[in-house]
Formats: C-alpha cells, sequence, structure tokens
C-alpha cells in the first residue's frame, strides 16, 4: 500500500502511520452508510480513537449511477488523539463510476483507490459523465490501483445459497467491509453476529451476507501477494479506564435530554417533526419510554412545539427539535414561551440553507436565527456543542438553564455532529450535580391586609418566575402571549409595565451564570487566537496544535455558550493581537463578537456544506505570520482578502 498518512501532512511521512483515512464511496443503494458504521464499530472495538463523517445525497434514492446519487461515508483512526474525520482520503473504495468521479479529487497522491470493474459499463461511464473510462486513459497514475470485479466475486462468494444476482449483489458491500477489515488486521466476529442477529429470521440471506464478508477477507490475503495492497496494524490508542461506546451526536443529545431531565427530577415530552438531519433524536428517544419520556411526532413543526410548550406548563420537562427551516416556523411558539416564562429547550440541527438549501449537508448559518431570531425584544440563552460527544453535556446545560432560569433554551447542533460517530467514555452519573424543579404550591405573597396571595410572576434571585402546575388548589393564574403585569401576570398594556417586564426578561437572561471562558490550546496571550464554535472545534484544535509545534504564537478558543457570552471573554480577547473566526456560515459569531467587544474579529467563511479541514485553517493561520514576516515585525491586521479564498474546497 502507498504509504498512509496521518490526519495532515505535516506528521505524514511515516511508514507505520498513526492514523489512517478511509472513504467507502457507492450509489446510494449500496449500502456505503452500513459499511462504514459496521467498520466503525470494528474500529472501536479494535481501540483505536476514531472520528466518521457520512456524507450522502439529500434525495430519497436518486437514479442509479448518477454523480448526485453517491453516498460516502469517511473514518479517520488511528492510535493517537482524533479530532476530525480527516482531510484527503489515504484509502478510497469506489463502487462505481460516479463514486470514483465524486471523489477522486479529494483522495491524497499516492493514496490507494480500490475500484469495481463490474459496474464502469459503457451505461454507467455515461451517467458518470466518462467519455473515456478512467481505467484505461491514464487518469489514475499519480495513485495506486487496485481495480477488480467485486460484483461478480460477489455472486460467486454468494452462490451456494440461491440468490439471483440481484440479491446477491446486494451482498457487495459486505465483500468489500471484508477486505477493509482484513487492510486493517480487523475481527470478522463482531460483524457475523451482526448479521446473524439482523436476519436471524432469514438464516439464508445472513450466511450469504457472512460468506461475501469472508470471501472480500480472503482475497486481501491472495492481493497481498501483488500489488499495491498491503495489510496495516493500527495498535489501539491509550485510554482511560472506564465503559466506552461508539456515539453519534444525535445520539448524545438524546442521552443527555434524558439525564437533563432525570436530574431536574422531571418527565420528559418530546414534540417533534420529521426533518433531516435532526429527525434521528426523534428515533432515539422514542426507544426510551421506560425513562419518563413521552414522544410525539406532531403534524407539523408549529404543533410539535406547541404541545411541548403545553407539557412545560403542566408540569414537564418540554421538548422540541427541528431544522433551519423548522425552526422558523416555531419562531412565534417561542415568543410565547418567552413571554411565558415556561423551561422548554429547542434543538436546531443546522443545515445549509436557506429554504430547503442543502438538506443532508452541514452549516454553522442559523446563529443569528438563535440569538436573534423571534419578533420583539425575545432574549434566549443558545449553547452549543462541539462533537458528538460533547453533545451530551451540552443536552443536560440546556435543561440545566431552563429548569432554573424559566426559559426556553437553544441547542445549537449541525449536520456534521448529528450524523459523526466518536468513541465516548459514558460519563459516571454520580457526576452530575442534581437541578431539580421546584413547583410552587401554596401563595407566595401577602396583601395590605395580611392575606396571602398569589403573584406568578413575581422573581426569585435569579430573575426567574416560580412555576405553577395548572390545577394547583389556589393557584388559578393567567397565562398567554400578551404583555404580563408585574409580578401579578395581569394583562397590561402600560408603558412603563412593559418596559419593566422586557428589562426584566432581558435581564433574566444576561445574568445567568456560565462558566468562565478558558483556552481550549495554547496561551492566553499572544499573537493570534482562533476563535471557534460548534463543530468547527476538531478541525481548528488539529490546526493550532499543527501551527504550534511550528513555534507560531497561536492560540484555541472554543465557545459553548454563545448567549449570554462569558462575561470573562471580552477581556480574554482582548489580549491577542488578533482574532480570527473560522465558521461555517458568512462570518455571523465574528459580527456578535465585534458587537458585544469590540474586537476587530477577522472572518474565515465557508459554506460549501462541508468541514473545514485542517489544512484550509493551517494555511490561514500561516498567512497572518507570513505577513508579520513580510513586515519586518510591524504590526499587521489580517483581514478578508489576506486569506485563503472563503469557498476553498477540501
Amino acid at each position: 500500500m502507498a504509504t498512509l498518512a496521518a490526519e495532515t501532512p505535516n506528521n505524514a511521512a511515516a511508514a507505520a502511520p498513526d492514523a489512517v483515512v478511509v472513504r467507502f464511496a457507492g450509489d446510494s443503494g449500496d449500502g456505503m452508510q452500513l459499511t462504514g458504521g459496521q467498520f466503525t464499530l470494528s474500529t472501536a472495538l479494535a481501540g483505536n480513537d476514531l472520528a466518521t463523517f457520512p456524507d450522502f445525497p439529500a434525495e430519497i434514492r436518486a437514479p442509479q449511477g448518477t454523480l448526485f446519487g453517491v453516498s460516502a461515508f469517511q473514518i479517520n483512526f488511528g492510535s493517537r488523539e482524533i479530532n476530525t474525520a480527516g482531510d484527503a482520503p489515504d484509502v478510497l473504495v469506489a463502487m462505481n463510476p460516479a463514486a470514483l468521479k465524486v471523489n477522486l479529487p479529494s483522495l491524497k497522491p499516492g493514496g490507494l483507490v480500490i475500484i469495481d470493474t463490474g459496474e464502469f459499463t459503457k451505461r454507467n461511464l455515461d451517467k458518470a459523465k466518462y467519455d473515456v473510462s478512467p481505467l484505461d486513459d491514464g487518469s489514475l497514475a499519480k495513485w495506486d490501483v487496485l481495480a477488480f470485479d467485486i460484483s461478480a466475486l460477489t455472486i460467486e462468494a454468494v452462490k451456494p445459497f440461491g440468490l439471483g444476482n440481484k440479491d446477491a449483489l446486494r451482498s457487495k458491500n459486505m465483500w468489500t467491509l471484508g477486505l477493509a477489515l482484513w487492510m486493517f488486521d480487523r475481527p470478522r466476529g463482531p460483524i457475523e453476529d451482526w448479521l446473524k442477529a439482523k436476519f436471524k429470521t432469514k438464516p439464508d440471506i445472513a450466511n450469504a451476507n457472512i460468506a461475501a464478508l469472508n470471501a472480500g477477507h480472503a482475497y486481501g490475503e491472495t492481493a497481498e501477494l501483488s500489488g499495491p495492497l498491503k495489510q496495516l496494524h493500527m495498535p489501539p490508542i491509550h485510554t482511560a479506564p472506564g465503559l466506552y461506546r461508539t456515539i453519534t451526536g444525535a445520539e448524545a443529545i438524546s442521552l443527555g435530554l434524558v439525564a437533563g431531565a432525570q436530574l431536574a427530577g422531571l418527565k420528559m415530552f418530546f414534540g417533534g417533526y420529521p426533518i433531516t438531519p435532526a429527525s434521528a433524536i426523534l428515533h432515539h428517544l422514542a426507544r426510551l419510554k421506560e425513562f419518563g419520556v413521552t414522544t410525539f411526532q406532531a403534524e407539523d413543526e408549529i404543533a410539535a412545539i406547541c404541545a411541548a410548550i403545553g407539557a412545560s406548563y403542566a408540569g414537564q420537562l418540554g421538548i422540541t427539535s427541528s431544522s433551519g427551516p423548522g425552526i422558523a416556523l416555531k419562531t412565534e411558539a417561542m415568543g410565547l414561551a418567552i413571554m411565558t416564562e415556561l423551561p422548554l429547550v429547542i434543538v436546531n440541527s443546522q443545515r445549509g440553507g436557506p429554504s430547503t438549501g442543502l438538506p443532508t449537508k452541514t452549516e454553522q448559518s442559523d446563529l443569528y436565527q438563535a440569538v436573534y431570531g423571534r419578533n420583539g425584544d425575545a432574549p434566549m440563552p443558545v449553547v452549543s456543542c462541539n462533537s458528538p460527544g460533547d453533545a451530551f453535556e451540552c443536552a443536560i446545560e440546556a435543561c440545566r438553564i431552563a429548569v432554573q432560569y424559566m426559559t426556553p433554551v437553544m441547542l445549537l447542533t449541525d449536520g456534521y455532529i448529528a450524523n459523526a460517530a466518536e468513541p465516548w467514555m459514558v460519563p459516571d452519573p454520580d457526576s452530575f450535580a442534581p437541578f431539580p424543579a421546584k413547583f410552587l404550591t401554596e401563595k407566595n405573597a401577602l396583601n395590605a391586609d395580611g392575606s396571602e396571595t398569589l403573584l406568578p410572576y413575581k422573581r426569585d434571585a435569579k430573575g426567574a418566575r416560580p412555576w405553577i402546575k395548572p390545577g394547583t388548589p389556589g393557584l388559578m393564574h393567567r397565562i398567554g402571549g400578551i404583555e404580563k403585569q408585574v409580578d401579578t401576570g395581569h394583562i397590561d398594556y402600560a408603558p412603563d409595565n412593559h418596559q419593566a417586564m422586557t428589562d426584566a426578561r432581558v435581564n433574566k437572561v444576561l445574568d445567568i451564570a456560565v462558566p468562565d471562558q478558558e483556552v481550549a490550546l495554547g496561551g492566553t496571550s499572544g499573537k493570534l487566537v482562533v476563535v471557534g464554535w460548534g463543530s468547527t472545534y476538531g478541525p481548528i484544535r488539529r490546526a493550532v496544535d499543527n501551527s504550534r509545534r511550528k513555534g507560531l504564537d497561536v492560540s484555541h478558543i472554543h465557545v459553548r455558550h454563545i448567549w449570554p457570552l462569558p462575561k470573562n471573554l471580552g477581556p480574554l480577547l482582548r489580549g491577542f493581537e488578533n482574532v480570527l473566526v473560522p465558521e461555517m456560515n458568512t462570518g455571523q459569531f465574528k459580527t456578535v463578537l465585534r458587537d458585544q467587544f469590540l474586537v476587530d474579529a477577522t472572518p474565515l467563511t465557508k459554506t460549501s456544506g462541508q468541514p473545514f479541514a485542517i489544512t484550509e485553517l493551517e494555511a490561514a493561520i500561516g498567512k497572518y505570520f507570513d505577513n508579520i514576516e513580510g513586515n519586518e515585525g510591524g504590526d499587521v491586521a489580517v483581514n478578508e482578502t489576506q486569506l485563503p479564498s472563503p469557498e476553498a474546497e477540501v
């Protein structure tokens, strides 16, 4: 096999790499996501650290063999800490011409491409817009190529089970997985057990898939005798003792929401409506009924959030989830939750926009929507998770803020985090401090004559009003979207009252106690700080680490609490000469930082639907320091025109 590189070219030149990037690509019906998922399972069981990036089309089933029907799954794994799904793949498995054409430009020069020649028919070449087969025109010369008829070999492997060619070819992904397991010295046992369980009522199908798996594995041993294919053993990474599992962002959020409700001592009601990539949260929560979870698939987005608000009014923890278009539909109801001051968690799994946009691609372009996007002065806390594992703690934090401050909270994730997977050490439940919800059960004020009365909007030290379950004897009160009178909650249009209530709602959110901002990597002052939020954490951390190893004075800050911002963030940013803000939008968090702290933050933006590459960020950091050297030590402010193109592709 050609020399396999690590996560970035800077540590790539070793014969025995400590990390490898593999991409499986094929038609959307070829089972590439399943293949990648099972290879991920084997990699996790082997003790490697890993990160994955599923990349699939928006169409339910695009026409077979077409360029826009290509589905891919990338995994970066190794014997060291892995922060991203990797930049350029070291190995590309292409199941048809379209998969090759779409993904070949990403393959590292000298990398290995494995091709199923059985799919390189005239018809499929035409669909992929090839005038001449790339197997014949020399265009693959800068890569190692292993081209053979995987389709025919699969049919031969499953022939004893009496399957027709069409059914036999459904096992082609297992044949490919078997080859990949051999390439990286992975056990087949867990995959065989999974196949037997999945097809326990169809043993012939299970046995056919196992036969294909074993045939692919055996082919690797044969192919090693000549050609570019070699076996590589990746030793396990040293990890702290504990219980580990592979988890996606959607799974982590679901578990975190359940944990948050448990820590609050509440039952949870989830009102959702299917939308990519948020639907997985509804699917996961529907399987957790034993933890006091009620899931409701509503007829539309508005009904979903209104049902969740009703559940919160009734004394449960209301949760709703969507992506950008659905969040837009929920906006009016968010204002109702803010006006009624009820706890609610809104999960926004961001995707490319506007409108329907890029349903299966990732973006961070809903930050303005989260912080500002409601009518009137309607402040809402916003929390952002930076990885699949981090999503668990962020979900708990969103629940804590919602319950303790009687407010809706938006939790921002994105398509990359939702679908990606990584190893996660299951935390000790006792390590999380409970924040039990408190319900008002008796009148909370006195009249002038000494008699008891109820003030449903009387605020505690945090600025939160009491939570009153409907039907509590003697505590009947008004609720709704019209402005409330201070303390009493009666309808009141008076100018002074509206001013007072607006200020109270704003100050309650601004005074939420969030942890001080820490520096993720580097010093607390210096030449340059790279500030990120959300899923840019992995590539920023790796790029900053690589740059620091070169001796560059650069640090990394990653913000979890988007609103309100940590109180020490402004002074911290002013300790650096320049602030660079990479984000997958047109510069939204940069604007927030400039507005709140008057720092001259510089944007580095990308809206291609793909995550940042480490090399893109390293280039931007390097450009800044090149400018300093070119100016003979003078002060240089990096600006947008000095940075790489915002739309630079991975």
